[in-house]
């Protein structure tokens, strides 16, 4: 995985075409790594999380070439690796896993983000009728051991249409998306047991996907 941290060091200070088209090996090696990596980590998803076994796992990888139609923001390229695990395969409104290995900003995230109008009311009843089971899975120790709760990056600020002001889990209801992450230095990503660490806090994520699975249900 160093080779990886070094080329996502030099792309961050070269984001253009022609220096990518003059490295693009490296990139290959990096990617080939990446690829290499996630088979390795998909075999310790599939203990986690049977539904994941289906997959390809050299597949799960989101492509390194941005989007820049509708940004202001024109570089081509992105600057980290990032792949997603989920039942149908990249997490696309269904609770699953991404893997970023950015320099300095590597993470696992689990949870579901984003979803649609409707799959996010359904996700906020199944809280709403069942809040005790939702709380106390957060309150275990294998999960406050790496989360303090969810991320709160992506919040209502008033109540959502149909739950009173005053709701006693209003906090969790005003969410958007439901996600947790933790981080990881680069030392971490560098290790050759940084597969099974991934492991143990995706096991950890692991009963928050099954809340939401059966939200979604």
């Amino acid at each position: 995985m160093k080779n990886i941290l070094a080329f996502l060091t030099k792309l961050s200070k070269n984001n253009n075409r022609d220096w990518f088209e003059k490295n693009k090996n490296q990139y290959l090696e990096a990617k080939t790594t990446f690829e290499d990596f996630l088979e390795v980590f998909h075999k310790e998803l599939v203990k986690i999380d049977e539904s994941l076994g289906a997959l390809n796992p050299r597949k799960m990888a989101f492509r390194i070439y941005r989007d820049v139609r509708f940004s202001k923001d024109k570089r081509p390229y992105k600057t980290n690796f990032g792949a997603g695990f989920s039942a149908k395969g990249k997490m696309e409104q269904e609770p699953g896993f991404y893997v970023h290995i950015e320099p300095g900003k590597s993470f696992l995230a689990g949870g579901i983000y984003m979803p649609d109008a409707e799959n996010l009311a359904k996700i906020r009843q199944e809280i709403d009728y069942n809040a005790e089971a939702f709380l106390k899975m957060m309150k275990a120790a294998s999960f406050k051991k790496y989360f303090s709760g969810l991320d709160e990056f992506d919040k209502l600020k008033t109540a959502p249409k149909g739950y009173p002001k005053d709701h006693p889990h209003i906090g969790l209801l005003q969410h958007k998306s439901f996600i947790v992450s933790y981080n990881f230095a680069d030392k971490d990503v560098a290790s050759p047991h940084f597969h099974k660490e991934l492991a143990k806090v995706a096991k950890a994520i692991q009963p928050l996907n099954a809340f939401l699975k059966q939200a979604l249900a």
